[in-house]
């Protein structure tokens, strides 16, 4: 990197956490509208902002999304005078979900009119979980701290193949279906698997390294799965448990096994499951406490997850 105070811009929540883990979160100078873990970097000045209202109920703001993707434009919006104040040397985006935050397009249109000597563009799309422990190293490289960055990812490698080896044998696991989307229904794909059979349990319906699957709630019941858990992208946990009690309201849902059984959960997806960094750590804990009451307590109940059992 050759410089002692590189000025960075995270456009990914993500990133900005590994970032910060690095040891790096006083050099950060700007972030997305989405980014706000650790909160201290709330105080950070924000490059963009969304063009839909993402309080909107599941279906409507699906249809907000998809139709400005239909129309190649983009969900979010970079604010191009204020990233060129910022005098960044690096900025951080992703490559993988046009819905999900700014891409490398949008920040390649928002740096079009700059003069001079361009940042670095660092642009992460990690799948499988064990591409999200080497995107610590890609970033830590690039920013010269390629130790702190092999050494991240290897502290996170440890801490879930502990969990790994305590979780049940495979013929005693739970099939699991982890929900992204609540309507239309959308099965998580890329590194929940992964996530999903190191705490124990057997992925139903989804691949790792293959992004979310559309689906219909008759093959979420044809599936009668052991458990469900439901993880909307962008939802916080009292959001998850309002929106998830409508969806396990319908007749397909009320009847299936794992509703029946009183074995379905919500989660904070957007703390936790759909960001690909470090507290990805962390959703694998909270994965085994449900998955293996009793085996695990790591006491992330009513902050992580909450059951919906009878609610």
């Amino acid at each position: 990197m050759g410089m002692s105070k590189p000025r960075i811009v995270s456009l990914l929540p993500s990133a900005t956490e590994i970032v910060c883990a690095l040891g790096l979160g006083a050099h950060l100078v700007g972030r997305s509208h989405a980014c706000d873990f650790p909160l201290e970097v709330r105080q950070i000045p924000s490059m963009t902002r969304p063009r839909v209202n993402a309080l909107k109920p599941s279906r409507t703001l699906h249809r907000s999304v998809t139709k400005l993707i239909e129309k190649v434009l983009s969900v979010f919006e970079v604010d191009a005078e204020r990233l060129r104040a910022a005098k960044p040397d690096f900025i951080i985006t992703q490559h993988q979900c046009e819905a999900c935050a700014v891409t490398e397009k949008d920040l390649t249109d928002a740096l079009a009119k700059w003069t001079g000597s361009k940042p670095t563009v660092i642009s992460l799309a990690p799948t499988k979980l064990s591409e999200v422990w080497a995107s610590f190293g890609t970033v830590g490289e690039i920013l010269d701290l390629g130790w702190s960055g092999r050494e991240l990812a290897e502290q996170a490698r440890e801490r879930v193949e502990v969990i790994a080896e305590r979780a049940p044998p495979l013929k005693d696991r739970p099939t699991v279906a982890c929900v992204e989307w609540l309507d239309p229904p959308m099965i998580a794909g890329n590194w929940i698997p992964d996530l999903v059979v190191a705490a124990g349990g057997r992925p139903v319906m989804a691949k790792s390294g293959q992004h979310a699957e559309s689906t219909t709630l008759g093959k979420i019941a044809e599936a009668s799965v052991d458990a469900m858990v439901l993880m909307p992208c962008g939802f916080d946990l009292e959001r998850t448990m309002t929106e998830g009690r409508e969806f396990l309201a319908r007749p397909s849902m009320a009847k299936t096994r794992s509703v029946r059984d009183g074995r379905v959960w919500a989660v904070d997806g957007n703390a936790y499951f759909n960001r690909p960094g470090p507290r990805l750590m962390t959703s694998v804990e909270i994965l085994t406490e449900i998955l293996n009451p009793g085996l695990f307590n790591v006491g992330y109940q009513g902050i992580g997850w909450e059951s919906l059992a009878d609610r």
